[in-house]
């Protein structure tokens, strides 16, 4: 492994640590890794060694390259000094990818308290967006923020449909950035369909980092369980980006997106909600709707086919029509069709 600390502004003091491991050669079936860019917590005022090594260990252990970002902090993190400190790394990584061997559509953002909120902050307003962000504890809403920094945006109000996925934990019982934070932004989240994993464990203390005897001194005082969020994070990692395998990354176990709203082209992983607003997929799904209803009924003339749109409008298409292939017998190649129709019609 190579350990290089570049300087990235000298007069604020900021730097990026990069721990880079080989490739090819006896990891034959790997020719770049994807990445992770840590940021330590430390209310914008330092940048906790807890939080950046030990962290950068188990995600270096799974197969990434891993780096630390020590931003601007105490007079010298004004808004949008911290965020421009992301930018510059982020094109420093893009920029040497071939050097490091980084897969550079694969770089995942984590960050924790103050660093948590900057990480927020790049997954919802920065130009180099990362792939996905994990987020400890962070400091989240715009009131919270300026307790320690005061300069510091409201992540809440940034998040919109083009926001990455996040993995995001906390605990119940958190004694500095209050719980409410993360709750809020998983509301965000979810109100812009924004594919998310969170976990709140019940016990435990401010800035845990990975919660084991090398950083916190009582790892008694916290649930037993949240030292799992270090191995459940690359496990969600392996969902959305997929896992190594002959010298590419093999294909993801779910999309990056919670559904097909956002995709060019309508398809079948739309919801129902969103196809019932096009007049042009309507016309392919409803005679598939009422013949699937009707299926063996002799009611199907009494179906009601604005009510069934109701019932099912968080459903998306293709889980609908699979329950036509499995209990109305339709045929099995229907959800393809359907999907290859539905994706000549652009989605505006």
């Amino acid at each position: 492994m190579d350990v290089e600390k570049i300087v990235l502004n000298g007069e604020r003091n900021v730097t990026l640590t990069a721990y880079t491991q080989p490739v090819e050669g006896e990891f034959n079936h790997i020719s770049k890794r994807p990445a992770v860019l840590i940021l330590p917590g430390g209310g914008y005022s330092m940048c906790s060694d807890r939080e950046a090594d030990p962290v950068a260990f188990p995600y270096l252990e799974a197969g990434y390259q891993a780096f630390i970002l020590r931003y601007s902090v105490g007079e010298d993190s004004v808004w949008p000094n911290p965020l421009d400190d992301y930018e510059q790394a982020m094109a420093l990584i893009e920029e040497r990818a071939d050097e490091w061997k980084v897969l550079t559509d694969k770089i995942v953002v984590i960050g924790f308290s103050a660093g948590g909120h900057l990480a927020a902050s790049a997954a919802t307003m920065s130009q180099h967006r990362p792939y996905a962000a994990i987020l400890g504890y962070p400091v989240i809403e715009g009131d919270c923020a300026k307790i320690y920094e005061k300069t510091a945006p409201d992540v809440i109000a940034a998040v919109d449909e083009n926001t990455c996925p996040c993995f995001v934990f906390a605990t119940r019982t958190d004694n500095v950035v209050p719980v409410k934070n993360t709750i809020h932004l998983l509301d965000a989240l979810e109100k812009h369909e924004i594919m998310f994993e969170s976990h709140i464990y019940s016990h435990g203390s401010h800035g845990f980092s990975v919660c084991n005897t090398s950083v916190t001194a009582d790892p008694e005082a916290y649930s037993n369980r949240v030292p799992h969020w270090v191995a459940d994070s690359i496990e969600w990692l392996k969902d959305i980006m997929g896992d190594f395998a002959n010298g590419q990354m093999k294909q993801p176990r779910f999309s990056k997106s919670i559904n097909g709203n956002r995709e060019p082209f309508l398809n079948v992983d739309c919801t129902m909600a969103y196809l019932s607003g096009k007049p042009e997929a309507m016309k392919i799904i409803e005679p598939i709707m009422h013949m699937s209803a009707g299926q063996g009924q002799e009611q199907a003339a009494q179906v009601d086919g604005a009510a069934m749109m109701e019932a099912l409008k968080l459903m998306t298409l293709r889980h609908l029509l699979s329950y036509a292939v499995t209990y109305a017998g339709m045929s099995q190649d229907l959800i393809d069709q359907v999907d290859e129709q539905l994706r000549q019609i652009p989605n505006k």
